[in-house]
């Protein structure tokens, strides 16, 4: 047989000696044995650095004496390529190193098991939410991440050159994914990435990440939203645990089991329960963390949505839909697991005239969404929607304090390589 991989130590004692061997699968020992192996491969694995790639001929066997329960008695070994040494970062070693050590050399980063542990689960929880979405009558959409104007307007967005003129990254697919509920598709989910130029510099921000949104035409209000947004989390955690399970993953335990419904905190409560009074600030992150804590103790919520969010807060999101009757409130949530929040949405404006004036409120020009208001003219469906950030649900649940951890090559406002 021939095994490959990247030796992880090699030590010799006398006539004999043992390699360590790291693949996708898993370690294996590689055994040389003097007057058995050849004598080339006792000086080739003599002068091999640790991490670097050899190829191994040679017959497995079962041994319960080593800590693998087999060995492969080598008959021949190559370096395939070697690895220079010292190395900059540690794979096996015990010593920790700091986030910026690790991203910096992030290659070496993800040869750690835990590392490649977090995105075999992430991928997981990926397909997951695919399978889920589409059990629920969702299609899968894919919408330009290159526009000409951005949902919230230009405070928040990367400016590209686009052939001599100005354009920018999607910091959303939302305003494609509310014109595509004029089509008669109905229900639509998008997983790509998002860029927001957003200045944070926070455990839970990025400047590129992967969003998982949705849209549905034809709601009665927020509470639809809501059902659907229990039934999608139910189905997609309970299949990433079964998934998980059958394949012996060490993060299946950590899978939630949220109680349903989830609790419903409209925003002036979730205000009166932090000791904050009434007023229109929006949470803080601490203010999150001590809810997601009381909500704990007193009704036992891991997720819980937090309601009715004040117009005023969401001014610059001019699609979201005031409530009939009190202005002064939306139709707008949010969704905290453990207080983070993790999902955002609500159900939007599909009245022509009261969307142009809310645009305006924001301190934009309705004529810069003339492409985005036009299916609004010829029969908008009522509808709403929601966006869940991918990176933050895999943090929290493999628990990694820094949402950075959970993307392969993090971007924040400070970070463009590698």
């Amino acid at each position: 047989m021939r095994v490959a991989g990247h030796l992880q130590e090699y030590r010799a004692h006398g006539s004999l000696g043992f390699a360590v061997v790291r693949d996708r699968g898993g370690l294996f020992q590689v055994t040389l044995k003097k007057g058995e192996s050849p004598e080339e491969t006792f000086e080739t694995l003599g002068r091999a650095t640790r991490e670097s790639v050899i190829s191994v001929e040679g017959t497995n066997v079962e041994n319960p004496r080593t800590k693998l329960g087999s060995e492969v008695l080598a008959e021949r070994v190559e370096v395939l390529s070697p690895a220079e040494t010292p190395l900059p970062l540690g794979v096996v070693d015990k010593v920790g190193a700091d986030l910026d050590t690790r991203f910096n050399h992030r290659f070496l980063d993800l040869r750690k098991r835990e590392n490649q542990d977090l995105f075999v689960f992430r991928a997981v929880l990926e397909e997951a939410l695919r399978a889920s979405f589409r059990e629920l009558g969702f299609v899968e959409v894919e919408t330009p991440k290159i526009l000409r104007q951005g949902a919230e307007g230009g405070a928040t967005l990367f400016s590209v050159d686009y052939f001599g003129g100005k354009a920018y990254l999607a910091q959303s697919p939302q305003l494609y994914k509310q014109m595509l509920m004029a089509t008669d598709l109905e229900r639509v989910f998008e997983i790509a990435p998002a860029f927001r130029a957003e200045p944070s510099d926070t455990l839970r921000h990025l400047t590129e990440f992967t969003s998982v949104d949705a849209e549905m035409a034809y709601i009665d209000g927020p509470e639809d939203l809501w059902r659907t947004i229990e039934e999608l989390l139910s189905r997609t955690l309970s299949r990433t645990r079964s998934e998980l399970e059958r394949t012996g993953h060490p993060l299946a335990g950590r899978i939630p089991a949220p109680r349903r419904p989830f609790p419903r905190i409209p925003f002036p409560e979730a205000r009166r329960k932090l000791g904050l009074g009434p007023g229109d600030e929006d949470l803080g992150s601490e203010d999150e963390k001590a809810l997601g804590e009381i909500l704990c103790k007193e009704e036992d919520a891991e997720m819980y949505f937090i309601t009715e969010y004040p117009s005023e807060l969401k001014r610059s999101t001019f699609y979201a839909m005031r409530q009939d009757g009190h202005p002064e409130r939306t139709n707008y949530f949010d969704l905290d697991f453990g207080g983070l929040e993790i999902i955002s949405g609500g159900q939007r404006e599909h009245r022509i005239e009261k969307l142009r004036s809310q645009i305006r409120d924001a301190g934009l020009d309705p004529e810069n969404f003339a492409g985005y208001l036009e299916p609004f003219r010829f029969g908008m469906p009522p509808h709403g929607g929601f966006a869940l950030g991918l990176d933050r649900l895999t943090a929290k649940i493999a628990g990694v304090a820094n949402v950075r951890e959970a993307r392969l090559f993090p971007r924040d406002r400070f970070r463009l390589d590698p």
